[in-house]
């Protein structure tokens, strides 16, 4: 990112959050990202009218803004280990089995029931996408996002074990869309990128091993020192060789990052009980900070690239198809994986967490990055719709889904509250 970019988008972080401070009062990141997409949509308008020439020319000659460049080589690992370093090993254990399956079953079907929908749509509307691509697609838009789930969904007084499952979700099925993404994009271009098993095993195994060695070692040093910003240099250190090490082997460095937070918030629990105030207080305030700057600059940037939304063909009825079938998709994923699940805690039935879960699967970056890497690799009509069925779905769940989560949530736990007492 140049300098320039990084002023302006900071610039626009600042002004956007000081009027929804003041003077809208959304949730904070759903204001940057909604102004953001006002803001993109006013510029665009602005350069057609200077350059006399229509949109889709001023879009060509556009830039887009590099989330992949951003969040794949760049603020990735810190964001995802900002978002389980206060996270319980203990929670874990406890609901092992449903984070398990929610991450890589519900994951892997939600992939193939989007895939599979995509294509019929696209066969009735003539649209020539291969089985294969549609899969791909479906691999982009499955995983949940874990930045959006721990920095929107925390907000809404969601029960704590309902809460911990939608963030351990999010930020353990990445490996499992990555993985899948890599086996379809292979499919789709003919290339040979091995099976899904031996993918998903080479990523997560591997990441999981390269996070305990990388975090155990970092963490001696942090034990063993009294200074606080020591402490926050060390685990820095820890996230980004445990990081930088999986994208050298091929690993899950989003995998790596989120092992590396869980694994240090229960050394720090375990061992570091007698931790000095000032500097466990120091530790935190740093991580929530740098979480929600490289948060808000994430979802500006999301906000002013949405104007290339406008590239796809049959913008209207394509982003309404794409919506409609992430719904669709998401529902039918939870419930086949609700199967496998167990009992739901908290007292919910099966269908109210169905249907919890569906509105509160939100999508990101990181989808947007994977749809983005797709542009040297596929045709450009293609490439376009892919992106621009992406964008549709972030913006919706994002925006949409993100501003009425609170009401669906009181109205399904007031429905569980009455059948509870019955």
């Amino acid at each position: 990112m140049s300098p320039l970019i990084f002023v302006i988008i900071l610039s626009l972080v600042c002004l956007l959050g000081f009027f929804n401070e003041k003077v809208t009062k959304l949730t904070y990141e759903i204001s940057l990202m909604l102004f953001s997409v006002v803001v993109g949509i006013l510029l665009l308008i602005a350069a057609v009218l200077l350059s006399g020439t229509d949109a889709a020319a001023v879009l060509d000659k556009s830039h887009y803004i590099n989330i992949e460049g951003f969040l794949m080589n760049g603020v990735l690992c810190f964001m995802l280990f900002a978002g389980s370093c206060h996270m319980k090993l203990s929670d874990f254990k406890e609901q092992a089995r449903q984070v398990t399956v929610l991450a890589f079953v519900c994951t892997l079907i939600g992939a193939v029931f989007y895939g599979a929908l995509f294509y019929g749509i696209s066969a009735l509307l003539s649209l020539n996408l291969s089985l294969p691509v549609c899969l791909m697609f479906g691999s982009i838009v499955a995983p949940t996002d874990p930045i959006a789930a721990t920095s929107i969904l925390s907000k809404f007084g969601l029960p704590e074990k309902i809460s911990f499952l939608i963030q351990g979700e999010s930020l353990f099925n990445d490996g499992v869309g990555v993985a899948l993404f890599v086996c379809f994009s292979g499919m789709a271009t003919a290339s040979s990128s091995g099976g899904f098993i031996e993918i998903m095993c080479r990523e997560i195994l591997g990441a999981v091993a390269a996070g305990v060695i990388v975090t155990v070692l970092c963490f001696l040093m942090y034990k063993n020192t009294k200074s606080k910003t020591l402490g926050i240099f060390i685990s820095l250190t820890s996230v980004c060789i445990s990081y930088a090490v999986c994208e050298w082997l091929g690993f899950s460095g989003a995998i790596a990052s989120v092992i590396c937070g869980i694994l240090f918030s229960y050394l720090r629990s375990r061992f570091c009980s007698d931790e000095d105030a000032e500097k466990a207080g120091h530790f935190d305030l740093f991580w929530e900070t740098l979480d929600t700057l490289l948060n808000s600059m994430l979802y500006v940037m999301l906000g002013l690239s949405f104007v290339h939304i406008l590239q796809m063909q049959n913008v209207v009825i394509l982003s309404l198809i794409a919506v409609a079938i992430n719904l669709i998709a998401r529902s039918g994923s939870l419930g086949l994986s609700s199967l496998f699940m167990g009992k739901i805690p908290c007292g919910y039935g099966k269908l109210d967490f169905i249907k919890l879960l569906t509105w509160g699967g939100l999508r990101g970056g990181l989808s947007v990055a994977l749809a983005m890497s797709t542009r040297e690799v596929l045709p450009e009509n293609v490439y376009y719709i892919i992106l621009g069925g992406t964008y549709a779905i972030v913006f919706f769940t994002t925006v949409v889904q993100g501003l009425s989560m609170k009401p669906v949530y009181q109205r399904i736990s007031r429905r569980v509250s009455q059948t509870g007492t019955k």
